[in-house]
C-alpha cells in the first residue's frame, strides 16, 4: 500500500506492508488525513519516531469483529492502551505506560491507504458531518480536554496564545463556556478569521500584558510561548500548555512559586463533544483548510503545512 514514512527523512512509498488486524481491532481504509504540527515536529526528531506518520484521519471500516462498525465512517482516538494496568483501570488509559500512539509512538499512522485501531478507539461520524470537517475531530478533542482539566466558567478571563490551527480551535472551544476569550497571534489573516467567529483578538506585537488573566493557554508551538504566558497570568491563575516542540527550552521557576501558578499539561481529549461541536457548527473549521492534496503530492503537502501562515493541510488517499 501507499504510505508516508519518516525514517530519518520523509518518504512516500508505494509498497509498504498492509497492517494486520488482530482480534478486537478494525482495518480502516483512510479517506483523509490531516497534517498536525506534531507530525512536522516528528520530522524534526520529536519523539524519536520512525514509521508511517499521521494521527488525524477519517476513514471507512473494511474489516472488524464489531458488526456495528462495518462499513461505517469513523474517526479514532490515537492512544492504544493495554487495558489492564492500574492507570487503565483508573480511567487514565491515555496515560497507560504500555501504550502505543497512532503515528507517534510504536504504531503505524494514518497517512497510508490502510490503518488499524482497536474497536474501542473508534467513533462513528455523524451523517451530516463531511469528511473534510470530520478529519478535525482529534485536534478539536484535544481542545475540549482543557475543559475536562480546568474549570472554566462564564465571564472568566482566558487568553489563547498562538493563532495557528490549534489556537483557533481552542479559542472556539473556550468560547462555548461563556468565558471572555482573547486570542493573541501574529498573523492578521488568522486573527480576522477568529474575529469573524466573534472572538476578540490582539496582535502579539502589541505586547498585551495585563497580568490579570485567569487562564492562559499556550498554543504557540514555540519555546517563547510559556514565558509570555507567565507575563499574562494572574497570581494563582492557570497556564495550560498545549505546545509540543522538538527543541529544549529553559524557564525561570521563580514566578511560578512566587505567584502560585498552576501549570497544566494538556494532550488528547474526548471525541464525543468534539464530534457534536463539529456537527452542530459551534466549532467551525471549513475556513481553516489551507489545501487538500492527493496522496501522490504528500511531500508537497508537508512543505505547504510547514510554511508560516498555513493552517490545516489535508492529504486525500
Amino acid at each position: 500500500m501507499r504510505a508516508l514514512v519518516f525514517d530519518g527523512g520523509l518518504r512516500l512509498v508505494s509498497d509498504y506492508a498492509t497492517p494486520l488486524k488482530r482480534p478486537g481491532e478494525s482495518l480502516i481504509r483512510v479517506k483523509l488525513a490531516g497534517i498536525c504540527n506534531t507530525d512536522i515536529e516528528i520530522a524534526k526528531g520529536y519523539m524519536g519516531y520512525t514509521g508511517v506518520l499521521g494521527h488525524e484521519f477519517v476513514g471507512v471500516v473494511e474489516e472488524t469483529d464489531s458488526p456495528h462498525l462495518l462499513g461505517k465512517r469513523v474517526v479514532g482516538e490515537i492512544n492504544l492502551s493495554c487495558g489492564q494496568c492500574d492507570l487503565c483501570n483508573s480511567g487514565l488509559r491515555n496515560h497507560c505506560p504500555n501504550r502505543s500512539v497512532l503515528g507517534i509512538m510504536n504504531h503505524p499512522g494514518a497517512m497510508a491507504d490502510l490503518c488499524v485501531l482497536p474497536d474501542v478507539n473508534l467513533h462513528p461520524v455523524p451523517e451530516n458531518l463531511p469528511d473534510d470537517a470530520a478529519v478535525f475531530c482529534e485536534p478539536v478533542a484535544a481542545a475540549f480536554e482543557i475543559l475536562a482539566q480546568v474549570p472554566i466558567e462564564s465571564g472568566q478571563t482566558t487568553v489563547v496564545l498562538g493563532d495557528g490551527k490549534l489556537g483557533l480551535l481552542v479559542a472556539q472551544v473556550l468560547r462555548t463556556t461563556g468565558a471572555d476569550v482573547l486570542l493573541i497571534g501574529r498573523h492578521p489573516d488568522k486573527l480576522r478569521l477568529a474575529e469573524g467567529w466573534f472572538i476578540r483578538t490582539v496582535p502579539s506585537e502589541d505586547s498585551w500584558k495585563a497580568k490579570q488573566v485567569d487562564v492562559v493557554v499556550d498554543c504557540t508551538g514555540s519555546t517563547e510561548g510559556f514565558a509570555l504566558a507567565l507575563d499574562l497570568v494572574r497570581p494563582r491563575g492557570v497556564i495550560v500548555v498545549k505546545t509540543t516542540v522538538a527543541d529544549r527550552f529553559f524557564i525561570n521557576l521563580a514566578p511560578l512559586v512566587i505567584n502560585e501558578i498552576t501549570v497544566v499539561g494538556s494532550r488528547c481529549g474526548p471525541f464525543e463533544p468534539a464530534l457534536k461541536s463539529l456537527s452542530d457548527g459551534s466549532v467551525k473549521v471549513a475556513e481553516m483548510v489551507t489545501g487538500i492534496f492527493p496522496m501522490e503530492q504528500a511531500l508537497e503537502a508537508f512543505e505547504v503545512a510547514s510554511r508560516a501562515g498555513s493552517l490545516k493541510v489535508i492529504i486525500r488517499m
